[in-house]
């Protein structure tokens, strides 16, 4: 579909399949291709929306920090005519924004899923954003890439996937660099601790066991402050189920989504 452009930011989104509606979410490490291998079953009986957030693909910038990202998600799906009967997923950075969407729109959709997210991050977790922002700041996407590899992904897979590590890399590479060191700075300042328990949208939380950007058992936490969310630790998984664990991934999705 053509670029959408929502108040005056470009936004890069492309639909797939027919059905019920679930909106994708990236993560701060990749665009929305990042979807690509659970995109077939997702899509069999859904209308699939991914987007790529401010800065990666065509998508332009669009506001600082989460609340602004997730108010630009809002005015997308309202520019996309979908229903309040669509499910929202995000991954990592996609995740906090839809907690984020959540909170301040949480009307506006059906049900959540959070992967790979946090409440906050604690101030260990926020200096490696703080650096990665700065890197990026003074020498380009490049700075990070290994950095933003050793983040997605635990060290075995990685060393086993070398075709999907470079499929990543060059991916991020692409990403525009002042918009990631935002995005970095955005993450490093997210609390959403105070406002969980007003969320009331159906919702479920899933962890990576060896996840080292957004550790388990502080996505536990996030998810017991969710009224009524369940939460599922996913074995031996880093950063990105939809890559890593992918037929485990939509296999659940499907149970919680149908």
């Amino acid at each position: 579909m053509p670029i959408l452009n929502v108040n005056n930011a470009d936004v890069d989104v492309v639909q797939t399949g027919a059905g019920r509606d679930l909106v994708l979410l990236h993560s701060l490490l990749a665009d929305r291709t990042t979807f690509d291998r659970a995109l077939p079953a997702l899509a069999r009986r859904r209308r699939v929306t991914r987007i790529n957030l401010p800065g990666y693909g065509a998508s332009t910038a669009a506001g600082d920090g989460i609340e602004a990202y997730a108010d630009h998600v809002a005015a997308t799906l309202r520019a996309l005519k979908l229903p309040a009967q669509t499910d929202v997923l995000g991954n990592g950075f996609g995740a906090f924004i839809a907690v984020a969407l959540a909170i301040r729109h949480g009307q506006s959709f059906d049900r959540l899923v959070v992967s790979n997210s946090l409440a906050a991050f604690p101030p260990a977790g926020k200096e490696p954003l703080k650096l990665m922002a700065e890197k990026v700041s003074q020498q380009g996407m490049t700075a990070v890439l290994d950095a933003a590899i050793k983040r997605m992904f635990p060290e075995p897979f990685a060393a086993a996937h070398p075709d999907i590590v470079a499929e990543r890399r060059a991916a991020l590479a692409k990403a525009d660099p002042t918009c990631f060191s935002k995005a970095c700075l955005a993450l490093s300042r997210v609390d959403f601790n105070p406002l969980l328990a007003g969320i009331r949208n159906r919702t479920l939380v899933l962890a990576g066991e060896l996840d080292g950007a957004t550790p388990a058992p502080l996505t536990r936490a996030l998810a017991a402050g969710i009224p009524g969310a369940a939460f599922i630790e996913i074995a031996g998984c880093g950063h990105t189920p939809q890559i890593e664990k992918t037929e485990f991934y939509t296999a659940t999705l499907e149970d919680f989504l149908s």
